[in-house]
C-alpha cells in the first residue's frame, strides 16, 4: 500500500497545503515577463502555435472549451528511496476529479515562465519549497493526451518536510513505488488522471525514474 508520511493533517483553512510516441521538444524558453493574475477569478493563459510561441491571450474556460494550446507544468517529487508522491485531485476539479496524479501540476499563466510556476505549484498545492530548484527532465508536446498542454515535467527532491495539502486542489497524497504505480495504472485506469498515466509512461521511457535504494 502506499504511504502518507510526511503528510500534515489537513486542518489549516488556507493550504492542506523519448520515443516516437512521447515526443520531446528542446525549447528555448522566454524570458519571463509581467504574470497576468486572476481577473473576476478567472485565470488567463498565453495561448501558443504548434511551436509552443505564444499568438495571444485567453481565458482559462475559452481555452478548455475551444481546445486551444497552452501551457502547464508536472513537477514529480521523489524521496531517498525512489518513491513518487501522488496527489489524489480534488472531486471539485473539473477534470480528472478523484484521480491520482503527478506530486503537484498546474498551468503557466500568461506571462509566466515554466520554472516560475513549477515553483509556484509546489508552494500552492503542496505548502512546500524545495531547497533547490526543480530539475527540468524532458518536455512533452501539446496533444490530446495531455489536454492540448505543451509540458514540462520537473523533479524535486524531497527534503523530509511535511506538506500541507491545500483543500480545494488535493483530496489526497501518498508515496508510491515505482511498482505499485505501475500496478495501479494496470489495474485501475479510471482511478489515474490521463495526462499522468502518459507523463508516467515518458518517464520510464526516458529513464528518468530514480533506482530504488531501500
Amino acid at each position: 500500500m502506499p504511504e502518507k508520511a510526511g503528510v500534515k493533517a489537513k486542518a489549516s483553512p488556507r493550504k492542506r497545503i523519448l520515443t516516437e510516441r512521447f515526443p520531446v521538444l528542446d525549447t528555448v524558453m522566454e524570458p519571463e515577463q509581467q504574470r497576468t493574475p486572476p481577473v473576476g477569478g478567472e485565470e488567463w493563459f498565453d495561448v501558443v502555435d504548434e511551436n509552443d510561441q505564444p499568438v495571444g491571450r485567453e481565458r482559462r474556460s475559452e481555452v478548455h472549451r475551444r481546445g486551444l494550446r497552452h501551457r502547464a507544468v508536472h513537477v514529480e517529487v521523489f524521496d531517498e528511496a525512489g518513491r513518487i508522491f501522488l496527489q489524489r485531485r480534488s472531486m471539485s476539479k473539473d477534470t480528472a476529479p478523484g484521480c491520482w496524479d503527478s506530486s503537484a501540476s498546474g498551468h503557466v499563466d500568461a506571462g509566466e515562465t515554466y520554472d516560475a510556476c513549477a515553483v509556484r505549484e509546489l508552494g500552492e498545492e503542496l505548502g512546500w519549497r524545495p531547497r533547490e530548484a526543480p530539475q527540468r527532465l524532458f518536455k512533452l508536446e501539446a496533444c490530446a493526451e495531455t489536454g492540448q498542454e505543451f509540458v514540462w515535467v520537473y523533479r524535486a527532491d524531497w527534503d523530509g518536510k511535511a506538506f500541507t495539502l491545500h483543500p480545494d486542489e488535493i483530496a489526497d497524497g501518498a508515496w508510491f513505488t515505482p511498482s505499485k504505480v505501475d500496478a495501479l495504472i494496470a489495474r485501475e485506469p479510471e482511478a489515474v488522471a490521463r495526462s499522468f498515466a502518459y507523463l508516467w509512461a515518458a518517464l520510464k521511457a526516458r529513464g528518468a525514474l530514480p533506482d530504488l535504494r531501500r
